[in-house]
């Protein structure tokens, strides 16, 4: 065997039709059951409880128990971005299975990608942060840059609660509608909040999509664009 991470066993997880399916539902960032998570993989409730087995044992779910039910959710981050580009990749070079219809334009526009804002708006604004200095590129990391902490006071983000971890502050994650970056990490997570705190957007019901009111549309411009 090889040395190195076992790449085939991640992929032979993700590649099942109905976990894929079951992973993609979660990518709203809420946890669901296992129910739930049968329907969106199209299975029975048994056959369902064994493609979550198997994804809990490689380390791509987390599971919790409250009261009689059993709630599943992605491990992290990081298997969010991992779920993310593959739809890039799925999106650039293989036939699409999505209809073309009035939720696809709105899954481009502005989505929940895990915990933060993706598609076009996502990446007009980490195009903005960059092109300001308010982020910037160190290598293969982004930080907050030199106008960074003024920008985010402004608008009323605390930068200075965003604190490294295991989890970064600032993260950049392939966009797979637009295939470029959006922001991620705990500050990606952050706007995402104020956007829906300040209720410039909503998140629409059992979907991944945000959709901006015109006034909230205006105040996120004047805000990150």
């Amino acid at each position: 065997m090889k040395d190195g991470p076992d790449i085939a066993r991640i992929a032979s997880l993700v590649g099942d039709p109905a976990r894929a399916n079951m992973l993609t539902a979660l990518m709203t960032g809420a946890a669901l059951t296992a129910s739930e998570l049968a329907l969106e993989g199209g299975v029975t409730l048994p056959t369902a409880s064994s493609h979550l087995a198997k994804l809990i044992d490689g380390g791509l779910l987390t599971v919790a128990a409250q009261g009689r039910h059993r709630y599943y959710a992605l491990a992290g981050p990081q298997v969010a971005a991992m779920l993310e580009a593959i739809m890039g990749v799925a999106a650039g070079v293989g036939p699409k299975r999505t209809r073309l219809g009035p939720r696809e334009p709105a899954m481009r526009e502005a989505r929940v990608c895990y915990d933060h804002l993706a598609g076009e708006h996502a990446v007009k604004m980490m195009d903005t942060f960059l092109a300001r200095d308010i982020l910037v590129r160190d290598g293969r990391e982004i930080r907050i840059g030199p106008n960074g902490h003024s920008h985010f006071t402004a608008v009323g983000i605390d930068v200075e609660k965003l604190k490294p971890s295991r989890r970064p502050v600032c993260r950049d994650c392939l966009d797979w509608s637009v295939r470029r970056s959006h922001l991620a990490g705990q500050l990606g997570a952050a706007i995402l909040d104020k956007i829906l705190a300040e209720k410039w957007a909503r998140r629409e019901k059992d979907s991944r999509v945000v959709t901006f009111s015109p006034k909230g549309r205006r105040a996120f411009e004047k805000a990150f664009l």
